[in-house]
């Protein structure tokens, strides 16, 4: 029979597990994190995981609950939408995103890996990961559905558009290999606003 803990027990195991679920989960992976891993620290059967989180990705979810809505208010509030032109609302979001990826590994995880979310979607009930309040992820869904429709955005399939600025946050990734390292920030500019021209062509 699984042990009982007292309030002050659960709250500090709860933050246990959030603290090391986001180290491991930024380092390794969802797939390659084990229950085993994730409850060592707290010192208890790893049994008693089940007592504090459905599964592993439901962890993961809470991690990405807790930060979606200051994510969202950088990247979204005050870039994406913080502009009239989508244009220079999507150069204000690459580099709003770029600039939290270097400082968040959590999302960095997600942008780069993103069947990792995939897999909580499918582990999880669908409703309970879309309706996420201040959702990043859907906020940029629902803007280049919204704005494709009205015509200002290059006609191709919205999954097309977000995966041409997903390849733009992969950039970073790879810097040290774009040549001289004064040069990168101008690379990056230069990209960002090649690509946001592009999927917004201006009406003659």
């Amino acid at each position: 029979m699984p042990p009982a803990f007292s309030a002050e027990e659960k709250a500090r195991i709860t933050a246990l597990l959030l603290e090391h679920g986001q180290r491991l989960f930024t380092s390794q992976g969802l797939r390659k994190t084990s229950l085993e891993e994730l409850m060592a620290p707290t010192g208890v059967a790893k049994s008693s995981f089940y007592l504090f989180f459905d599964s592993k990705e439901a962890l993961y979810l809470e991690l990405m609950i807790q930060q979606s809505a200051e994510v969202k208010r950088k990247v979204i509030d005050s870039a994406l939408l913080s502009a009239d032109d989508p244009r220079e609302g999507l150069r204000r979001f690459l580099h709003a995103t770029v600039a939290e990826l270097s400082t968040n590994p959590l999302w960095r995880r997600l942008m780069t890996h993103p069947e990792e979310m995939q897999a909580v979607a499918r582990k999880l009930d669908p409703a309970r990961v879309t309706a996420m309040n201040d959702n990043p992820v859907t906020a940029l869904s629902d803007f280049v559905a919204d704005r494709t429709g009205r015509g200002e955005l290059l006609a191709a399939e919205p999954a097309v558009i977000i995966g041409v600025l997903q390849c733009v946050l992969l950039v970073p990734m790879f810097a040290e290999r774009l040549g001289d390292p004064a040069s990168y920030p101008t690379i990056l500019d230069l990209l960002i606003d090649i690509v946001a021209a592009g999927l917004t062509p201006r009406k003659e």
